[in-house]
C-alpha cells in the first residue's frame, strides 16, 4: 500500500512539474497549465495519506492549504486570466495560512516545539511552497527559486523518512524545476526586450 501512494503522488507531481517546466517555453500553454494543475490536484490525496501517517502535521498544513492556491491556478488557466484578481488572490492567501497555522500549532503540540529534524526540512516545504505558489500565480519567475527550496526540502523528508521513491521524485523534480526558472526568466527578458524596442520605434 504505501509502496503504491509513493508512486501515485509521486508519478502525478513530477508530471505537474514536467507539465509546468514545458508550460514556460510555450506561447500558448493554456492547456499544458490547465493538464499540470489537474495531475496535480489528482496526485494530492496519496500525499496527505503519507503525510499523515508520517505525521508531518506541518507538510499536510502546506499540502492542504495548497489546494486553493492550485485551483487558481487552474481557474487562470481555464479563463485566461493574464494576471489572477486580487480578490481571489486574498481568498488563497487566507485559506493556506488558516490550515497551515493549524499544521504548525499542532505540530509544536505533538512534539514540544522544534524538536525534531523532520519539522525543520517541513519548514523549508513550507516557505517554498507557499511563496513559489504565489509569485507563480502572479506569472513571477523567481517563485521557481522557492520551488528549488521546497523540492530539496521534501526530499530531504523522505529520504530520512525511508520514503525512497518519492525522494527520487523530488531529485528528478528538481530538474524541471530549475528548468521551468531559466524558460521563465528568459520569456520574461524576451518581453520586456521586445516591448523596449516598441517603445525606441515608436
Amino acid at each position: 500500500m504505501d509502496i503504491l501512494l509513493q508512486i501515485w503522488g509521486g508519478s502525478c507531481y513530477l508530471l505537474n512539474k514536467i507539465l509546468l517546466s514545458n508550460a514556460e517555453g510555450v506561447k500558448n500553454n493554456r492547456k499544458l497549465r490547465i493538464n499540470a494543475w489537474l495531475i496535480y490536484l489528482i496526485g494530492l490525496p496519496a500525499w496527505i495519506i503519507i503525510l499523515f501517517i508520517q505525521r508531518d502535521w506541518i507538510a499536510s498544513g502546506v499540502e492542504l492549504g495548497g489546494v486553493p492556491a492550485m485551483i487558481l491556478g487552474l481557474v487562470i488557466s481555464m479563463r485566461r486570466f493574464k494576471k489572477a484578481p486580487k480578490l481571489l488572490i486574498r481568498g488563497v492567501e487566507i485559506c493556506a495560512y488558516t490550515v497551515l497555522t493549524i499544521g504548525i500549532a499542532y505540530s509544536l503540540y505533538e512534539y514540544g516545539g522544534i524538536t525534531a529534524l523532520s519539522q525543520l526540512f517541513e519548514i523549508g516545504v513550507m516557505a517554498g511552497f507557499l511563496i513559489g505558489t504565489s509569485m507563480l500565480a502572479k506569472r513571477n519567475p523567481d517563485g521557481w527559486i522557492f520551488y528549488m527550496v521546497m523540492n530539496v526540502s521534501m526530499g530531504s523528508l523522505m529520504l530520512l523518512q525511508g520514503n525512497t521513491i518519492l525522494a527520487v521524485q523530488q531529485g528528478f523534480s528538481l530538474y524541471f524545476v530549475i528548468r521551468g526558472y531559466i524558460l521563465s526568466r528568459d520569456q520574461l527578458h524576451n518581453v520586456r526586450y521586445s516591448g523596449l524596442l516598441k517603445t525606441k520605434t515608436a
